[in-house]
C-alpha cells in the first residue's frame, strides 16, 4: 500500500452535452431518440500541495437504470442528476486517503443516502462511477502514469475492504497481472428496432452511415453480436431468424451473445425460448455460436430463486441486477456465472469482479465464471475510451459498442475537441463525412493510444466551455 498517495477532493463539477440519435435505440420497453451525456471534471491534491485535474463522462439513458414505466424520461435524468449531485458533494467531504480509500468511504454512505431519494443500487452507482473515474484520471495525471500502471502498482490502493470474499485472495498478484491488449473486438448490438435488410426501412436516412445489419457488417467487418430479444418466445425465436440469415450471408466463424434485457417473466419462460431455438432448423448455427445470455429475467425477481435448468443450456450473467459489490455473489449461489462489466457501474466493481472470476475459476471443478464487456450507449471520446480501457484491463476480449451506430459520430463536440481527440487519437479515429468517427476495421479497434494515455485513457480534455451545467436546462 506503501506506493498509493494520499489525496483529497478539491473540487468537483458536473456538465452535460445533448446527443441526438441518428434513429431510435430499442431495448427491452424502452425506445431512445436523445439523451443528455454528462461529464464531470475533479481537482485532486496530494499531501504535498500538488494538484492535478480528472474528467470522466457517461450517458444519462433513460429507462435503464429505472424502468419504472409510471416515470418519464426527464424523471429519469433527474434521478441520475441527483445521484451525481449527491456523489460530488459526498467526494468532498471525504477524508484524505488512497484512491480506493475514497470510494470505500463514499460507497456505502452514498447508497444509503440515495436510498433515502428512493434511487436504486444501479443510479447510486452511477454517480459514484463517475466520480471514481475522475479521482482516478486525475491521479494518473498527477503521476504522469496511465490506470493501467496505476492498478497493477496498486498505486490506487485497490483491497477487499468492499468484497469481503476475496479475504485471502492474492489480490495484489492478481493486479500486477493484469495488462490492456493490443487491440479489442468489437461486438455490434443489434437492438429491437433495428433493420436487418434494406427492405425493412421505411425511408433511408442517406447519411452516408451503415443504416441495416448487412450495411454495419460491410462497413465495419464485425463478428461478433449482440441481439436484443423482447421477452416473447415466438417472436423472438422468428426474428433471431431473421437475423441468422443476415449474418450467416457475410460472416463466417460469428460469435452472438443474447439480451433480454429483463424482458422475461422467469425461467420457464426462458426456457421456452431455448427449447425453440433448438428445434428450429435455421438456428443450428447461431445456436452453437452463443457466447452467453445476458439479464433475461426482471430484476425484481432474477436474484430470487435458481436459473440452474436454464444455465444447463446457455451461460447466463446479470446486468440490471448488479445493483451493489455483492450482486455477484448472490447470483453465482443461483446458477449464474457472468457478470457485466459497464463504466457507469463503477471501475472498481469491474476490477474486483474480475478478481472474483480468477478466484472461482481456478476452484476444483468449478463452471466458468466469466465476465462480459456492455455498453449502455458510451460516446466517442471521453467515455468510450475510459470503458475500452476498462474492458481490456480486466480480460475482456470483446466489448459491445454501439454508441457509434446510433449516434452521428462525435455528435456535440466542437470542431476543435474533434481535432484534438483525431490528433491525439488517431489510432482509433477517422474523420468520415465531416466528423470524428471511431475507425472500426475487420470488427476491431486498436487501443495502443488508450493504454499509453496519462490517467483513464484519454489524452484530450473536453472543451467545458461547450457545454452547460448539469443542473442547467
Amino acid at each position: 500500500m506503501s506506493s498509493a498517495p494520499r489525496i483529497r477532493v478539491v473540487s468537483a463539477e458536473a456538465f452535460r452535452r445533448e446527443t441526438p440519435f441518428r434513429f431510435p435505440f430499442r431495448f427491452g420497453i424502452a425506445e431512445v431518440h436523445r439523451a443528455p451525456q454528462a461529464f464531470v471534471r475533479i481537482v485532486i491534491e496530494d499531501a504535498s500541495g500538488r494538484q492535478a485535474t480528472g474528467w470522466s463522462a457517461e450517458m444519462m439513458v433513460p429507462k435503464w437504470f429505472d424502468k419504472n414505466p409510471d416515470l418519464s424520461p426527464h424523471d429519469n435524468l433527474d434521478q441520475l442528476r441527483t445521484s451525481l449531485d449527491l456523489a460530488m458533494v459526498r467526494a468532498l467531504d471525504t477524508p484524505a486517503g488512497t484512491a480506493f480509500d475514497l470510494h470505500h468511504g463514499m460507497e456505502a454512505d452514498h447508497h444509503a443516502q440515495c436510498a433515502g431519494h428512493g434511487l436504486g443500487g444501479l443510479i447510486a452507482s452511477f454517480g459514484l462511477a463517475l466520480v471514481d473515474r475522475a479521482i482516478i484520471d486525475a491521479l494518473g495525471r498527477l503521476k504522469g502514469r496511465g490506470a493501467a500502471a496505476l492498478v497493477t502498482a496498486n498505486m490506487l490502493g485497490i483491497d477487499a475492504r468492499t468484497a469481503p470474499d476475496l479475504e485471502g485472495f492474492d489480490l495484489t498478484g492478481f493486479l500486477g497481472s493484469l495488462a490492456v491488449p493490443a487491440e479489442m473486438a468489437i461486438r455490434h448490438t443489434v437492438g429491437l428496432g433495428d433493420a436487418l435488410v434494406a427492405e425493412d426501412l421505411g425511408e433511408r436516412l442517406n447519411d452516408g452511415l451503415p443504416e441495416t445489419l448487412q450495411d454495419v457488417i460491410a462497413a465495419y467487418g464485425h463478428r461478433h453480436f449482440k441481439l436484443k430479444i423482447a421477452g416473447n418466445p415466438e417472436v423472438d425465436c422468428a426474428r433471431l431468424v431473421r437475423i441468422a440469415k443476415g449474418i450467416e450471408q457475410f460472416c463466417d466463424g460469428y460469435r452472438v451473445t443474447l439480451d433480454g434485457n429483463e424482458q422475461y417473466r422467469d425461467e420457464e419462460q426462458v426456457l421456452e425460448l431455448m427449447w425453440r431455438m433448438a428445434a428450429e432448423p435455421a438456428l443450428a448455427i447461431l445456436n452453437r455460436r452463443i457466447l452467453f445470455l445476458e439479464q433475461p429475467i426482471a430484476r425484481a425477481h432474477a436474484l430470487s430463486r435458481p436459473i440452474r435448468k436454464l444455465a444447463s443450456f446457455v451461460p447466463v450473467e446479470i446486468d440490471e441486477s448488479d445493483a451493489d459489490m455483492g450482486a455477484f455473489v448472490t447470483a453465482r449461489e443461483l446458477g449464474y456465472t457472468g457478470i457485466s462489466s459497464k463504466s457507469c457501474k463503477g471501475f472498481y466493481r469491474s476490477v474486483l469482479n474480475a478478481a472474483r472470476v480468477a478466484k472461482w475459476n481456478a476452484e476444483e471443478n468449478a463452471p466458468r465464471y466469466f465476465l462480459s464487456g456492455e455498453d449502455l450507449t458510451t460516446q466517442s471520446g471521453v467515455s468510450v475510451q475510459q470503458d475500452l480501457l476498462l474492458a481490456g484491463l480486466v480480460g475482456v476480449t470483446h466489448v459491445e459498442r454501439n454508441g457509434h451506430h446510433f449516434v452521428d459520430g462525435m455528435a456535440g463536440a466542437s470542431d476543435a475537441e474533434q481535432g484534438a481527440f483525431l490528433s491525439a487519437h488517431s489510432d482509433i479515429y477517422a474523420r468520415r463525412l465531416g466528423r470524428a468517427r471511431l475507425d472500426i476495421a475487420q470488427g476491431r479497434l486498436p487501443l495502443g493510444s488508450i493504454a499509453s494515455a496519462p490517467g483513464l485513457g484519454v489524452a484530450v480534455e473536453p472543451i467545458w466551455t461547450d457545454m452547460k451545467p448539469l443542473g442547467e436546462d
